[in-house]
């Protein structure tokens, strides 16, 4: 691929990054984008803290020979800057090591990177989570100097990293390595912000005028993420739609009015996913390969296969409809519950793949013990059966109370799975309704409902049932329509290099407040929408 109009040097920094630490979809981002970025001829890195699980795990590290001196408060706090680089590639990763804030996780005994299982057996977050992640943004601010080549983006995601943008501007614009540094930062969701109570003020080296209710102060307490909206300078969330509910009472959790005053500087990139990992023609998890040509030979075979797994009968044609989730209230796991005796009754199979609340584990072992030959349950996390799901079911249910990007769903694109989707957040951005208008136009690849509710709910599921039954033909075209769909990283690459070229022009008094080329761009496909020019 050609290299971009210009190149630029870009940072990543998150508290996990996939093939590193991971527990959501934070870390694909994390892990993907600078890789995707790379691709276009930029050069990238990411850095991460370096938990336990990095140092036992499989990706080599090594020391390098930068000891930083970073400051909390009033100490200074030594540590080493470790590297590695990401799987399969030579783009640089960093690892911030301090054996007291991060070589905590043991899973074996209840400890993961953010929480750890109290006495009773529920997840609390460490105690002292704020103080970590200072030291984090502290030190990725001294690593910088260190790096041996000047830093044209600063990409901070999510809360743990909400100091940087604060950071770069009150105390490191004044150095020459910092000068010219433009931050750029994502919320992944805006539901975990990162607030703590005024006690851990002192800790941030910063002066006490920006604990205002216009900068840092939220609620009498001290706020990461809302801190990074307010002096990042650009900030990006993972969809479109995304972008625009979250300036919303609904879905903005209090910040939608911080969100609505950054408007003109807000936007919106749906995540991608890795096409080669997800691919049906060669995924080593699935019994039989296909593509959008072979589709209705392959997945027929993944389809009986799937139902062999999980107990169940070995019916063609019975709409096998499969959930992969975090059973949570955010993944609309409660009007599913409430949603599934009549879909059941109406002859389908139901597969689902998660863990989550104690509550929906038992009311979802109750239903698999009622339907025992419509209902299959398995109550973990398990990537190659998830892939088995994806390849072996008709349509995939995602009817989320607020989804800011998504992947499962473009994950059943990617298998000829159609999706049912509450048009909410990247659900809504990526998922074309089966309308007779989408459908005589060639673009439906799946079907969306508005209302949070299981009637709603029942409602899209009908309308699926309803061609897959009776309009077979038609149902193929929507298959194959979705599995021809381009949501790779390359694409969400595209949009995160035209947002860090309008920082650098606009830093350089190239734009002249010309950015026809956003226009341009968001036209062409790339979807940055809720830019505002």
């Amino acid at each position: 691929m050609a290299n971009a109009p210009q190149s630029l040097s870009i940072l990543v920094a998150a508290s996990e990054v996939v093939g590193f630490a991971k527990t959501g979809g934070l870390a694909d981002v994390a892990g993907a984008l600078p890789v995707a970025l790379a691709r276009r001829g930029h050069r990238t890195a990411a850095i991460l803290p370096l938990y336990r699980g990095i140092r036992t795990g499989k990706q080599p590290i090594a020391p390098t020979e930068h000891t930083l001196a970073v400051p909390v408060g009033d100490r200074i706090i030594p540590c080493r800057l470790w590297q590695s680089t990401f799987p399969d590639s030579d783009v640089p990763v960093y690892l911030v090591e301090n054996s007291d804030y991060f070589e905590r996780d043991d899973p074996s005994q209840g400890r993961g990177i953010y929480q750890y299982l109290d006495h009773t057996g529920y997840k609390r977050d460490y105690p002292d989570s704020a103080e970590r992640y200072i030291f984090f943004c502290r030190a990725v601010m001294e690593a910088i100097a260190v790096l041996g080549y000047p830093l044209d983006i600063l990409h901070a995601n999510d809360w743990q990293t909400g100091l940087l943008p604060v950071y770069l501007k009150e105390l490191y614009r004044y150095r020459p390595a910092y000068q010219k540094i433009r931050s750029l930062f994502t919320i992944h969701n805006i539901a975990y912000q990162g607030t703590f109570k005024p006690d851990v003020y002192p800790l941030l080296g910063l002066d006490w005028r920006l604990f205002n209710h216009r900068q840092m102060e939220f609620w009498g307490q001290v706020n990461f993420l809302k801190s990074g909206i307010i002096f990042a300078d650009w900030v990006n969330t993972v969809s479109p739609t995304y972008a625009q509910e979250i300036q919303t009472p609904y879905y903005g959790c209090g910040l939608e009015g911080v969100l609505s005053e950054r408007r003109n500087r807000l936007s919106g990139i749906v995540n991608g996913i890795d096409p080669d990992l997800w691919n049906p023609a060669t995924d080593p998890f699935i019994p039989a390969h296909y593509d959008v040509e072979s589709v209705e030979i392959g997945k027929p075979k993944c389809k009986a296969a799937l139902q062999q797994e999980f107990g169940l009968p070995q019916e063609p044609r019975s709409p096998l409809i499969g959930v992969v989730a975090r059973l949570v209230d955010q993944k609309g796991i409660d009007i599913i519950l409430k949603a599934a005796d009549g879909m059941l009754a109406k002859g389908v199979q139901l597969v689902v793949l998660g863990e989550g609340d104690p509550m929906y584990h038992r009311m979802l072992t109750e239903l698999a013990q009622r339907f025992p030959q419509q209902v299959g349950l398995r109550l973990k996390f398990d990537e190659a059966l998830a892939h088995r799901i994806e390849a072996g079911a008709d349509l995939f249910l995602m009817p989320s109370l607020f989804e800011p990007s998504g992947l499962n769903q473009l994950y059943s694109l990617r298998f000829g799975t159609v999706p049912i989707v509450r048009a909410t957040g990247g659900l809504f951005d990526t998922i074309s309704d089966s309308t007779p208008e989408q459908l005589s136009a060639g673009t439906a690849t799946g079907f969306r409902f508005a209302g949070y509710s299981a009637p709603e709910l029942t409602g899209a599921i009908d309308r699926a049932l309803e061609m897959y039954r009776h309009h077979p033909e038609q149902f193929l075209q929507v298959v194959r329509t979705g599995m021809r769909q381009d949501w790779s990283w390359n694409r969400s690459a595209l949009g995160y290099e035209q947002l860090c070229i309008r920082l650098i022009e606009e830093r350089d008094g190239i734009a002249s407040g010309n950015h026809d080329g956003l226009r341009r761009w968001s036209a062409a496909g790339t979807e940055i929408r809720g830019v505002r020019p």
